[in-house]
């Protein structure tokens, strides 16, 4: 009987909170940890449904997590700005790190030093010694948050990766920016440099994948716009192979010629970390509390492959020239080899240390002076001491020798179903196999918190974290009447909400409960049928209008028509279009826009919230100075244009100042909408 070629391999239920970060153990792929908003990392054994081990001492969300290229540490990273770092072996924490001024969104550990570098929303870059418990250089250049950044193999470089679309790459020994790489459109997502080659590959929100010479600095190649943003990538050991990550999918790319060796369908939703084990590539994506982890065999990749449509290939190769061969990767490129000789030692404290530029302003004082003693809490001691502890010490962790996972017939479901019942903040129940998990009884919900009946577990998160339980009620009920975008069923939506106003009320009411007839299910079926497709002409036809004065040059009087249809799915479509092109952004467009954003934040729809909130952000960003200078020194005499200019600024000014109120009440919901509102938070003290 034939076996799957890609397959998921479990699903549990991993924190008591949303998870917000997870990383697969690079040396081996047979570890993991998680990282969530019950302020835990927790880590897994691949393929096992217990926790091994629970590491506390955060006291925020955990929003990035990372093991050592040994497998011995591990850091994470909180949504204050403090970096924990724990010795696994030794089960305890042994470095907590303060600096950043924001949310901590990556990091990475130094390939055989006692180094980790950090990178955060406040934009900046920081490299700290683990061993002297300080921050020895903070580099600075990006203008938005940090992505991903990496050390090279040989740990002189570190590349950094931005939502500003920039791809920076850094000299330790100097402290200075050595290129900086701009050829992607959108935020940069991922960076991994090629184990071998002088080579490093970025994978973006603008659907590409693309290929740098670390010699040059110039783009070998990229491979063609996909279906979907890319997520992350990873090269294969060998270096012949890079694998994409995207939603539901990942491709096996090749970079010279570029071409697409194969494609699988891994229905594994926003995957966040891949590594290869033995023969097999496993992947691991999140969703609210839930993890799930997915398994492909890498020995039956299609190795002959095809030339992308639309890919760019810019090297000196001819299209059909075949791969170069496995066991000598850079014979076809010429490029040189990092050198990664290190210090045949056991342990990362015994390594010697590279040379560091450090930074001199910048003193170990200004960040916490002794680490707290917290324990980790071991729950599953036989995991622990088989992986950390073994009997016969041949390495710490389980090796690329183990036995690959066993891949499921192409006929039998690939894992059972997870449990549906997710446990409260306070519950262990999640160290428990999903098989035996039972739901706890839930206290009852509030009076005001009028959500539509859906399953448990496409609930939306809880709307503040344990400090903010006191918090007024009113927060609570507009945070828990937010339907999340990545839902995976209906989760109650009212058909009125989408109708146009001339439209709305004409649904009739629900039928009893009683058991209906095929004649009413198909009947009631109808009856949606009709709403949908009356919902989908009014908007096609609204479109239409909309693109007919938009080709005619006028942009803003196709956003005032949009805005006059009194259609909200419209104003957001017309907003995404916009902040896809921000030079055709003036002021005359943020004085219309500014009211529609302010009601679109209190919108119950994530993709709603989310469109205004980056609407907002690039206003803010793009006009804030604008505006403060214009209210700052209001006109005198006879000066029509400049009289405009002050009134268009002191409208902004009205509209922003409205909405600062609403963001600082809603940057303390959980999640990743929490921090994009304490985002916007810091952009809006910028007004005077």
């Amino acid at each position: 009987m034939s076996t799957k070629r890609s397959w998921k391999l479990q699903e549990f239920v991993a924190h008591g909170g949303n998870v917000n970060c997870l990383s697969l153990g690079p040396k081996s792929g047979r570890v993991m940890v998680t990282g969530g908003d019950d302020r835990k990392v927790n880590m897994w054994a691949v393929g096992k449904p217990n926790c091994i081990m629970s590491l506390a001492g955060h006291n925020s969300p955990v929003e990035c997590v990372r093991f050592s290229s040994s497998e011995e540490l591990v850091a994470a990273g909180s949504q204050s700005g403090s970096l924990k770092i724990w010795d696994l072996e030794a089960a305890k924490i042994v470095r907590t790190l303060t600096g950043h001024k924001s949310n901590m969104r990556c990091l990475d550990f130094h390939p055989y030093g006692d180094f980790v570098a950090s990178g955060s929303l406040d934009t900046n870059i920081k490299l700290w010694d683990v061993r002297r418990k300080g921050c020895i250089y903070t580099y600075t250049g990006h203008k938005d948050a940090v992505n991903c950044l990496r050390f090279s193999p040989d740990g002189k470089w570190i590349i950094s990766a931005g939502e500003d679309g920039l791809i920076k790459l850094w000299d330790l020994t100097t402290g200075k920016m050595l290129q900086e790489f701009k050829h992607h459109r959108g935020p940069v997502t991922h960076v991994e440099f090629h184990p071998n080659e002088f080579l490093f590959a970025s994978g973006s929100n603008d659907k590409t994948v693309k290929y740098w010479d670390l010699e040059t600095f110039e783009l070998v190649s990229s491979t063609a716009p996909g279906s979907s943003a890319v997520r992350c990538i990873e090269f294969h050991p060998d270096g012949n192979y890079l694998f994409s990550g995207t939603q539901d999918m990942m491709h096996v790319f090749g970079w010279e010629p570029v071409r697409c060796y194969d494609t699988f369908a891994m229905g594994w939703g926003k995957v966040a970390d891949m590594a290869v084990a033995n023969t097999q590539l496993i992947g691991a994506a999140f969703n609210q509390t839930n993890v799930s982890v997915h398994v492909v065999d890498l020995t039956r990749i299609n190795k002959a492959g095809t030339v992308q449509e639309g890919a760019s290939d810019l090297s000196n190769e001819e299209l059909n020239k075949p791969p170069s061969p496995a066991k000598n990767p850079l014979s076809a490129s010429g490029r040189k080899n990092f050198i990664t000789d290190r210090p045949h030692t056991t342990s990362t404290k015994q390594r010697k240390e590279p040379e560091v530029k450090t930074q001199p302003r910048q003193s170990p004082t200004q960040d916490e002076p002794e680490e707290d003693n917290t324990p980790a809490d071991i729950q599953d001691p036989s995991k622990y001491k088989e992986i950390f502890h073994p009997t016969k010490r041949l390495s710490h962790s389980p090796t690329r020798q183990e036995d690959p996972f066993p891949a499921p017939p192409d006929d039998e479901p690939a894992a059972a179903p997870v449990p549906r019942a997710a446990p409260p903040a306070t519950a262990v129940s999640y160290h428990q196999p999903p098989p035996l998990a039972q739901p706890r009884e839930m206290p009852a919900p509030a009076p005001t918190a009028a959500v539509p009946p859906t399953s448990r577990r496409s609930r939306s998160p809880p709307a503040l974290n344990q400090k903010k339980v006191a918090e007024p009620k009113m927060v609570a009920k507009e945070q828990t009447m937010i339907i999340p975008s990545d839902r995976n069923e209906p989760a109650g939506l009212d058909m009125n909400a989408f109708l146009p106003p001339n439209m709305q009320g004409a649904r009739e009411e629900a039928p009893s409960k009683r058991k209906q007839s095929e004649s009413e299910v198909m009947e009631s079926i109808q009856k949606g049928n009709t709403s949908m497709c009356a919902v989908l002409s009014s908007r096609r036809q609204n479109l239409d209008v909309i693109r007919a004065i938009w080709t005619a040059g006028d942009v803003k009087t196709a956003l005032e028509s949009a805005i006059n249809m009194k259609d909200q799915a419209i104003v957001v479509d017309l907003l995404n279009i916009l902040c896809l092109k921000r030079a055709l952004w003036n002021l005359d467009l943020c004085v219309i826009t500014l009211p529609k954003i302010k009601e679109l934040i209190t919108s119950k729809y994530e993709n709603y919230v989310q469109t205004a909130c980056t609407s907002l952000k690039l206003i803010l960003k793009s006009f804030t100075g604008l505006i403060n200078n214009n209210i700052r020194t209001p006109y005198q005499g006879v000066d029509i244009s400049r009289e405009e200019r002050y009134n268009k600024c002191s409208k902004c000014y009205t509209y922003l100042l409205a909405m600062r109120g609403m963001v600082e009440e809603r940057q303390h919901i959980s999640g990743k909408m929490g921090s994009t509102f304490r985002e916007l938070q810091l952009l809006l003290v910028q007004l005077e």
